[in-house]
């Protein structure tokens, strides 16, 4: 039988070396909290049953993890054997318990997963994850035995000339027997330069009670990689864009320059899609396939359709159909929907907006808390006044619409089927389908008027300084 398996993330450090207000483990790769990456690896790697270790203010953390996390406070920062001493009582005895850190967003589930298997076969009281570093400096060694377990794992402070040689560094990362973990913990001493409570130093417990500790080497050293610094975040940073950009193209996304691009982990994008310089794609987006995005948009959970075209424009929270063009510069805030075969231009505004099929909003128009039908137009200037000050209200375009230029509408109105609106009407009441509705002061031409009150009209005057 499987036995059941639990982890624990240390997310208590402070933002003091990042020079942040917020816990560490907040700060972004790619667009998202290291501690969602770290939560994301242990629940694909079918650890379902998590607990977070948390500083002061663990209602800062919440947000950025799933709500059945379990949560405890470390409330002095001891070291790590300190941390996880703290999630003591919530660990099963009788199940395999992982350990991993929170700056960690590298970790991958598939190292999690083999190396929870080499847990099980060797039948370790404690494997930790390991890898293989150029220069380890700043990384605990890890000391082999012949039979290729652990003896210990030796922090740099206290290792010896010759330990510091050692190229194999500890991850971080671990899988304990739950019941080994939980005598091990109140065993630890602060015995060292730090004067902090090692979790590493439950290698030598293990070892010195006769049970086995073994290793898992991750085939990327990167899996080692946290931060402690903006510098390090920056690396992480890259790392992880590096990875993203090169499945993408492995998937048939063409990106002819990466400048400025920046792609979420959990984006989707369809074969034979262009994403030009200065491209930013954030959270649960989906690109169709075909679809030229850019330059300079930002899409942030927003889902277009194929062959679509999306420039220098900034989507979030929306979706869009086939064969649609966007942009330049503009925008659908969230809640807006656009169809198929739609122009939306230049410094257009969406905000909880449906556009039905074959509907075109070319340029300078502003449409709030509206459904639009298939087949209107939209001419320059248009604008949904949709709040009063006190409430929004929304307004109903039918199909085959004309709205013409420096048009306002005033909801809660309907325009019915094929109804027209003149140039600069202000509509405040529903237009009946096929009607055309002219809102305006009629116009009076006053002769001799620009020649009498507008000075230049006229001309440079002796005396008046031109």
């Amino acid at each position: 039988m499987e036995r059941r398996r639990q982890a624990v993330i240390l997310a208590a450090g402070d933002g003091k070396r990042m020079k942040s207000d917020q816990p560490k483990v907040l700060c972004q790769v790619l667009g998202r909290p290291m501690l969602t990456w770290v939560e994301e690896a242990c629940r694909q790697a079918g650890i379902q049953e998590i607990i977070v270790v948390a500083g002061d203010r663990p209602e800062l953390l919440r947000p950025a993890v799933s709500e059945s996390c379990r949560f405890v406070q470390q409330r002095q920062r001891l070291g790590t054997g300190h941390a996880v001493l703290a999630a003591r009582e919530l660990l099963d005895p009788a199940a395999d318990v992982a350990v991993v850190c929170g700056d960690a967003p590298l970790l991958r589930p598939e190292d999690l997963k083999s190396a929870h298997a080499r847990h099980q076969q060797e039948q370790n009281a404690v494997t930790l994850l390991c890898a293989r570093l150029e220069d380890p400096t700043g990384y605990g060694r890890v000391v082999r035995r012949a039979d290729g377990g652990v003896d210990a794992i030796v922090e740099e402070r206290d290792a010896s000339a010759s330990q510091r040689q050692i190229q194999e560094v500890n991850s971080g990362a671990y899988w304990f027997s739950g019941a080994f973990l939980r005598d091990a913990l109140p065993q630890l001493t602060a015995q060292n330069a730090q004067g902090e409570y090692y979790l590493t130093d439950t290698v030598a417990l293990a070892v010195g009670a006769g049970l086995r500790a073994g290793a898992y080497l991750c085939p990327q050293p990167d899996a080692a990689l946290g931060a402690n610094s903006r510098r390090q975040l920056q690396q992480l940073n890259g790392i992880a864009r590096r990875q993203v950009l090169d499945r993408h193209l492995e998937n048939g996304v063409d990106i002819p320059l990466e400048d400025g691009i920046l792609i979420g982990p959990q984006v989707r994008i369809g074969p034979d899609t262009q994403i030009l310089p200065g491209t930013i794609l954030e959270g649960e987006t989906s690109i169709g396939p075909g679809c030229v995005i850019g330059p300079n948009s930002m899409l942030k959970n927003t889902t277009v359709g194929a062959f679509c075209q999306i420039k220098a424009s900034w989507l979030t929270d929306s979706t869009v159909g086939d064969h649609t063009t966007i942009g330049p510069f503009s925008q659908l805030r969230p809640g807006s929907h656009v169809g198929d075969h739609v122009k939306i231009g230049d410094f257009v505004e969406l905000k909880n907006t449906s556009l039905g099929d074959h509907t075109s909003v070319a340029h300078l128009t502003y449409l709030g808390d509206s459904q639009v039908g298939e087949w209107c137009n939209f001419g320059c200037g248009v604008v949904v006044a949709n709040y009063d000050g006190n409430h929004k209200y929304r307004t109903v375009v039918g199909d085959r619409v004309f709205v013409g230029c420096n048009t306002n509408l005033v909801p809660p109105v309907t325009l019915g089927d094929g109804s027209y609106t003149a140039a600069g009407t202000t509509v405040d009441q529903d237009v009946p389908a096929g009607a055309l509705a002219i809102g305006r002061v009629r116009q009076e031409n006053k002769p001799g008027w620009a020649d009498e009150h507008v000075a230049f009209k006229k001309g440079p005057q002796p005396g008046n300084g031109r």
